[in-house]
């Protein structure tokens, strides 16, 4: 976090805008007022510039050989990091409790259920070399979709991601394939490793999501045990796990820890029709998720391009 006055603060994201010749003429002339007498900005204007100078050159290269693709992939890094370093941030009040939201220019880039010590325990006061400003009403109009899912009227954040805080690019692999899961659909982690080509790496999915920046929004709170167990959500939070699938329409049943209730969800199993089923057809309540996929509702199956089963007939009698 960082101690730099709050005009600087306010004006990064014109600053980054301008040196890259993004800004509208308004945001561009405040720039060039500012850096005019305002030394340590005029310095980072000048890097910005240089940084999208070389990036425009590289570009605008022939760049064949593998030098010239290292060197204009480490720049365009650099350059998105520029654009990460300011970050706005608002904790909004909800159903689960605080919710801290932040983004920098390029997306949220987390999302974080605030213990008792607030902001002050959060990730975000743990950042280094990043620009940290709350701003709440830069962020109403996410607090308001994220207001919306919560309640049911909205089934999917479209918000752009900034995931600068994920490190692996296996994380990035199952963070991408976690976010591909539908609305009211539940897989396991198992399911998610099979899915990626790691069938054994069962544990090392679990702890991708654990760490998840940005719940909700990358909804691995529809990702579960293979024996439908809710295990892992936001440290030991399981309690907001079952009330995010309850919002979706997926209820869960106790006898120990809770889990899933697959008596009242539609099964798929891969087969060659791609027919989905009533939880009584066969056995297939008794196979382990990873190996079936669980659907709330007939739609988000049909969305998939999935059939009705012709021997159990889910069409014909739907699941109450």
């Amino acid at each position: 976090m960082s101690g730099k006055p709050p005009v600087c603060l306010d004006l990064e994201p014109d600053l980054v805008a301008a040196a890259t010749g993004e800004a509208g003429a308004a945001a561009t002339e405040r720039v060039r007022a500012h850096v005019a007498r305002c030394a340590p900005c005029r310095d980072e204007y000048a890097g910005y510039r240089a940084v999208d100078r070389e990036v425009a050159s590289l570009r605008a290269g022939p760049g064949d050989d593998a030098a010239s693709t290292a060197a204009r992939e480490r720049l365009l890094a650099r350059l998105a990091d520029v654009r990460s370093r300011l970050v706005r941030y608002a904790v909004f009040d909800s159903p689960l409790g605080p919710i801290l939201v932040a983004r920098s220019e390029q997306g949220v880039s987390l999302v974080e259920y605030l213990g008792p010590d607030g902001v002050a325990g959060s990730a975000l006061a743990r950042l280094v070399d990043v620009e940290v400003v709350e701003d709440e009403a830069d962020l109403a109009g996410l607090r308001a979709e994220l207001l919306a899912y919560l309640a049911g009227r909205l089934t999917h954040l479209d918000w752009p991601l900034d995931l600068g805080l994920v490190r692996s690019e296996f994380q990035r692999e199952v963070l991408r394939a976690t976010a591909a899961l539908p609305y009211g659909v539940v897989t396991s982690y198992a399911g998610i490793a099979g899915e990626l080509g790691h069938p054994r790496a069962v544990r090392a999915v679990a702890q991708a999501l654990r760490r998840n920046p940005v719940p909700i929004v990358i909804p691995c709170h529809r990702v579960v045990g293979s024996d439908g167990q809710l295990v892992g959500y936001a440290g030991s939070r399981v309690g907001l796990k079952e009330h995010l699938l309850a919002v979706e329409g997926v209820h869960t049943e106790r006898g120990g820890r809770p889990r899933v209730a697959r008596r009242a969800l539609y099964h798929y199993e891969e087969n060659d029709a791609r027919e989905y089923c009533v939880p009584t057809c066969g056995d297939i309540a008794r196979r382990p998720l990873g190996r079936v996929v669980l659907f709330a509702h007939r739609d988000a199956a049909e969305a998939r391009g999935l059939v009705p089963c012709t021997s159990c007939r889910p069409d014909l009698h739907p699941l109450p």
